[in-house]
């Protein structure tokens, strides 16, 4: 049933390569990945195998993989996505001796990768359960790792159905799971090889902040003074729907400034968002200091830079919450700012965590936007309490991949 499963999909992504760009990418990339890996391949070397599905699940391992560069130079990085919006923006990655995307899970790919790359272990990344790819590891003895892992009882491994496939999990030597839950639920089907090690991503944007970037034309957008303070908010990764609420509560305020980087900068897409503001904007992509200086929104039009933008707001909205889910809250929160989303969060164990604590509120609609945003530009003190709350959550989940490392190692 899976392998039907997984030719379905391949012939599906093949069916609309020809009008869609990332099915296109996907199977270009995946045309590739085998002559990449027997040019690039050391026979001599020892490699790491690491699997993101796409950039988010990479950002939650990158901590990991540069540990282990510091600390084991001895061993060699391979990376693969599954992904074209993880492999395109990643291809180039410095700490990687390899990139390549994943070909599709058909136990002859999951062979011949594993025979060209020789990896002496795989490490993959929250979700990733190729069952053809896992079988062949734990065949060819390879330890083989998942981290910042979460399980829910409604996944296919829990259900009464789900027998077949939970047998999937027997192929990791090691579960590294982000919270208690995921522990309790894995140990109900006799999975003792767990370690609750928390979440990597908080590493992640910890170190982020630490090195984040100034980014002058942003300061210059700012120009703060005493005579010209504004409340700066901070929207990131926003969808239209996210801009219906987002975009009119701007316009009507002259009293705030909006930073605003959208998860698609096509030109399209950034010309619909232009159409509908009613104040002075500039591009960060082709403006002058003129410009700039004049503006009260500014458009994020690049790929980047969104995790050192979120130190310029005095508040965070993060998109994604009228669709799917939420984009990442964490990049907003390390800097001690509350930040704001959408409905569709639940998922999402940090969001729920932080409107907990008070670190972060979810809105609905318009008007709740405008209730959370004004109450906290009125009253400063709850924008600093709600501010030190986001940082501390943060603070006080840091260390998961130092766990992950010393158990592996």
């Amino acid at each position: 049933m899976y392998n039907i499963a997984i030719a379905l999909y391949s012939f599906a992504v093949r069916l609309v390569s020809p009008f869609n760009k990332k099915a296109k990418k996907i199977l270009a990339g995946q045309k590739e990945t085998f002559s990449i890996l027997k040019k690039e391949i050391d026979p001599k070397a020892k490699y790491i195998w690491f699997h993101a599905a796409s950039l988010g699940e990479f950002e939650q391992g990158r901590p990991l993989i540069e540990k282990i560069r510091l600390e084991k130079p001895e061993y060699r990085i391979l990376l693969s996505f599954f992904s074209p919006s993880g492999y395109e923006v990643r291809k180039d990655y410095p700490g990687a001796d390899i990139v390549c995307y994943l070909p599709f899970d058909y136990n002859k790919h999951a062979k011949k990768f594993l025979d060209l790359a020789k990896p002496e272990m795989a490490v993959f990344i929250k979700y990733e359960f190729w069952m053809n790819y896992l079988n062949q590891l734990k065949h060819n003895n390879i330890p083989t790792y998942i981290i910042s892992a979460i399980f829910r009882k409604n996944q296919i491994f829990f259900r009464w159905y789900g027998r077949k496939y939970r047998n999937v999990l027997s192929n990791f030597n090691w579960f590294f799971v982000q919270d208690n839950n995921s522990l309790e639920l894995l140990k109900r089907f006799n999975y003792r090889n767990v370690t609750v090690s928390g979440d990597t991503r908080f590493d992640r944007v910890q170190e982020i902040a630490e090195k984040r970037k100034d980014i002058p034309a942003i300061e210059k957008f700012l120009n703060k003074t005493e005579e010209n303070k504004r409340f700066v908010l901070v929207a990131g990764s926003s969808w239209e729907k996210d801009e219906d609420i987002l975009i009119p509560y701007f316009n009507q305020n002259p009293d705030i400034k909006l930073i605003i980087a959208p998860h698609e900068i096509g030109e399209k897409r950034i010309e619909t968002l232009i159409n509908r503001l009613s104040r002075p904007f500039a591009r960060l992509s082709s403006t002058n200091d003129t410009e700039i200086e004049k503006a009260d929104c500014l458009i994020i039009d690049c790929i980047g830079l969104l995790s050192s933008v979120y130190r310029y707001g005095d508040i965070a909205y993060v998109g994604g919450g009228f669709g799917v889910g939420i984009h990442n809250i964490l990049e907003a929160a390390v800097y001690g700012i509350p930040v704001v989303f959408g409905p569709n969060y639940q998922k999402f164990k940090e969001a729920r965590e932080l409107i907990a604590c008070h670190g972060a509120f979810t809105v609905a609609n318009g008007d709740e936007l405008a209730i959370h945003l004004n109450e906290r530009f009125i009253y400063d003190h709850l924008l600093r309490e709600n501010g030190k709350s986001a940082k501390d959550y943060v603070i006080h989940n840091l260390g998961a991949t130092h766990k992950i490392y010393e158990k592996i190692f």
